[in-house]
């Protein structure tokens, strides 16, 4: 089935997609039976590959239950059980999960949360929100509004509330020659400690970020002491800190949270893609203890829902996602793997004459692209040259997520790999391999200039 008409409206209408038949383990396979290493995991979604038996048989087995039953009536085994497994492992001081159907979803239902806290404590005056430049956080009008991609918001932004941004982590392009990376992050977080005061403390909700930046930017890691000195800054002013990890969060940096690493708890910790591992939508908010009582001892209820919050099926499918990660020690895997996927992208890449920078943690990666490595210049938007990648590796049997406007929402290009936790050393190296080889093919396919 190479060639066929289609009544959905994707998300590109020129160009045909490749029907995707069936998968194993890091591979998918389409119509004409070529094979696919699935190398970002979709979008960093498919942690533990295609078709474990584990997760097929739970989502079986619970179909055998009961698939669906309304959450304003009936809790189910599959859902207490996903939450009990998620707060055992959670942060400290988070204490309950809120489960939805993706990472949008997600991002929403924690910005009406932090409202309502607010609400709750009488402090209805507070109504702002603080994020970050080149920073994604969603689709929904609400998670676009505290998001700061520029692309995406352009067309909407007559629709959306207002909110306020700060820089953004992006040592490559923005720490000064002169500061260390301790240094920079320190000025990053008087920024935001500047904003606050600027808006007054008393009206501000809170500040929302990316634990690791995502698809936006590409794999920006926090600089060393900033988030910690984020938090202190929260604290200072009574602010909640919402960190996103839809995409860098259930263990994609090596630990099963990204804040793990940087020695901080967030108030709201909104996931997602790995939640699941793409075998149901799903999506969910941990919440602070503090935040639980103030609904429970407040008004008795969070003002929200939607009809498939904490699906049974999704829920099930998660949790066998979960204890896979733990019964077969993926993380472990995680970081091993994610130290030769580095090693092997400096070794391809390093002396690259139009790879500006390789930055990443985990199984998660990036290379941003330049026309110029002494001055950085970045390479002319209408060549797509991020887009000519992907193409170039589809070719070869790889899947890369791909992504223009890496500087500002206009410039810049990057593509980011992000293989399924049960990558081997040889699938590492394959991968390195045939990226490369897309890399090499979509530089030499620009015109001359």
């Amino acid at each position: 089935m190479s060639e066929y008409t289609s009544r959905i409206l994707h998300r590109r209408i020129h160009g045909t997609l490749p029907v995707a038949v069936g998968g194993k383990g890091i591979e998918i396979f389409d119509s004409d039976g070529k094979a696919y290493i699935d190398a970002s995991g979709g979008a960093a979604v498919s942690c533990l590959g295609h078709g474990h038996p584990a997760v097929n048989q739970a989502i079986k087995a619970q179909l055998d239950k009961i698939a669906y039953a309304h959450s304003s009536f009936f809790t189910t085994e599959a859902a207490e059980r996903l939450a009990n497994i998620l707060i055992e492992h959670a942060p400290k001081g988070l204490s309950h999960a809120y489960f939805v159907s993706g990472g949008s979803e997600a991002v929403e239902a924690a910005l009406k949360m932090a409202r309502q806290y607010f609400v709750e404590r009488r402090e209805p005056q507070r109504r702002n929100f603080i994020a970050r430049r080149q920073s994604y956080h969603g689709n929904t009008l609400g998670a676009l509004a505290v998001g700061g991609n520029m692309w995406r918001r352009q067309q909407y932004a007559p629709l959306l509330f207002e909110s306020h941004h700060v820089s953004p982590p992006y040592a490559y392009r923005e720490k000064r020659d002169n500061e260390t990376l301790e240094e920079y992050g320190q000025r990053l977080a008087n920024e935001l400690e500047e904003k606050i005061c600027e808006l007054g403390p008393e009206t501000v909700i809170a500040f929302v970020a990316e634990t690791v930046g995502g698809a936006t930017q590409g794999c920006t890691t926090p600089p060393p002491g900033y988030l910690r000195r984020v938090r202190d800054i929260c604290n200072r002013y009574g602010i909640l800190l919402i960190l996103d990890e839809v995409m860098c969060g259930m263990g994609r940096t090596g630990t099963l949270h990204a804040c793990e690493q940087e020695g901080v708890s967030p108030d709201l910790l909104i996931i997602a893609k790995g939640l699941g591992g793409g075998y149901q939508p799903i999506g969910a908010v941990l919440l602070s203890s503090e935040i639980y009582a103030a609904f429970r001892d407040g008004s008795g209820y969070f003002q929200h829902g939607h009809t498939y919050m904490a699906h049974p099926v999704a829920c099930a499918a998660a949790l066998a996602v979960q204890e896979t990660i733990i019964k077969e020690n993926l993380l472990e895997n995680v970081r091993q793997q994610g130290e030769r996927l580095e090693r092997r992208l400096r070794e391809r890449f390093a002396n690259h004459h139009h790879v500006g920078d390789i930055r990443g943690r985990g199984l998660f990666w990036a290379i941003e692209y330049v026309k110029d490595r002494s001055t950085k210049m970045p390479f002319d938007p209408a060549l797509s040259l991020n887009a000519r990648v992907k193409s170039e590796a589809m070719a070869r049997g790889l899947a890369c997520y791909a992504m223009p406007g890496t500087i500002d929402g206009k410039l810049g290009d990057h593509n980011m790999l992000a293989p399924p936790f049960i990558v081997t050393s040889e699938d590492i190296d394959r991968i390195v391999e045939r990226f490369g080889d897309a890399v090499d093919a979509a530089l030499q396919s620009l015109p001359s200039t």
